[in-house]
């Protein structure tokens, strides 16, 4: 069975969001039923999707542009469209990545994990003209990673897609928000971007950041601005997320509600920070929503999801504070 899909209170506005998605995967979790027998979830995932989803749950009219084959990209097709999602979809010979969890324990135990192809150089051409054709009349867009299932595995696509496609993209003054890390976080700067979201743990793994100390996020902070950022925002799991905004480094705190799973909150972030902008919020109060999507979203099983009212007014009491250095 699935769960109800979860859609924005209200229609979409008339802002509209671009989110790049080079590996949507199908994801099928089994989880305890109310009566003690297993229940089977089918739902899209990846970062792009979740990406997405977050958009249109606080009521921008989101595209997504990503690959898709065989039986799990035709299943995902479906799937995607019942969360209010758009697709811009491009065709792949071979079929989607997936995963099945099982959940019955209160932790996610991984049976299988089946990594997303590689795309072919045809297949990377079509996807990347799918992605300018939305992408160019969009309000803002949101680049989402390759997913790799943690899998040593070739990415989806080549790094030098996310420069490519942040640069012409900014070149037509569409605001660009990635959400990276290793080889396209380092290609995405290349091609500047308006907002750069990490994680801390990413930074560190990629070495960008010699700890997980705040004085070593600034100083990776500080390295990305230079290297092709407007803004950075680094999310430290239960810490104060940090955020480099016109050379000062600021502390976003939420209201520390209630974990119930953690995984999703970044992605939340980066898509409540987008929708924002793509309503021509300043910087500041894109961090507030982003905050709040990510806080709400820790209080829910399900990754990147959410109540369109609940997160802005939750956005609300979001505190806001220059940082103290070193």
């Amino acid at each position: 069975m699935t769960h109800p899909p979860t859609g924005p209170a209200e229609p979409p506005g008339p802002e509209t969001a671009f989110v790049f998605a080079p590996s949507p995967l199908l994801t099928i979790t089994i989880e305890n039923g109310v009566d003690e027998n297993p229940e089977i979830h089918l739902h899209a995932g990846g970062q792009g999707f979740w990406l997405a989803r977050m958009l249109t749950i606080l009521g921008i009219d989101t595209t997504m542009a990503g690959a898709f084959g065989g039986e799990t990209g035709f299943t995902l097709d479906r799937l995607i469209a019942a969360e209010k999602v758009r697709v811009r979809s491009s065709p792949c010979a071979r079929p989607n990545g997936s995963y099945i969890h099982d959940r019955r324990s209160g932790d996610r135990e991984p049976l299988v994990n089946v990594p997303p192809p590689t795309l072919t150089r045809h297949e990377v051409d079509e996807l990347y003209t799918g992605a300018l054709a939305v992408g160019l009349d969009a309000d803002v867009a949101a680049l989402g990673g390759p997913d790799t299932l943690g899998v040593t595995a070739p990415e989806s696509v080549p790094p030098d897609t996310y420069r490519r496609l942040a640069a012409d993209l900014r070149a037509v003054e569409v605001p660009v928000v990635a959400d990276l890390s290793g080889p396209p976080l380092d290609a995405a700067l290349e091609g500047h971007v308006t907002v750069l979201k990490a994680s801390h743990e990413d930074l560190v793994d990629d070495g960008r950041a010699d700890s997980e100390e705040p004085a070593a996020l600034v100083k990776a902070m500080r390295a990305m601005a230079e290297q092709g950022a407007e803004a950075v925002v680094i999310s430290r799991a239960g810490d104060p997320t940090l955020a480099l905004v016109d050379g000062d480094v600021l502390e976003i705190e939420p209201p520390p509600l209630q974990l119930a799973d953690h995984r999703g909150a970044g992605d939340s972030m980066t898509a409540g920070i987008a929708a924002a902008l793509a309503r021509g919020a300043d910087l500041v109060d894109a961090l507030r929503l982003g905050a709040a999507a990510g806080a709400l979203n820790v209080t829910r099983r399900g990754l990147a999801t959410g109540q369109r009212d609940v997160i802005e007014r939750l956005a609300k009491r979001v505190d806001v504070r220059r940082a103290e250095e070193g």
